[in-house]
């Protein structure tokens, strides 16, 4: 089984939209990606990666397991 590994700000925001996630919504201090009524609130876009933890806090609060994100 593949394993979770970092991404950057712009693959995270590619693969939210792949499954079904609209956005980013920028306005206030963080972005938002949204899918019906479930919000998102994303990092801030940055040069350095999304780290594993924080990715899987963020597929966590998306409803997102990982084997839907690792099956590309």
């Amino acid at each position: 089984m593949e394993k979770l590994t970092p991404v950057s700000w712009r693959d995270f925001v590619s693969r939210m939209r792949e499954l079904g996630f609209e956005g980013p919504f920028f306005g206030g201090k963080h972005p938002k990606m949204k899918k019906g009524n479930l919000t998102v609130i994303t990092p801030n876009k940055h040069e350095s990666q999304i780290g594993v933890g924080f990715l899987k806090r963020l597929l966590r609060q998306a409803g997102i397991g990982e084997d839907e994100w690792l099956n590309k």
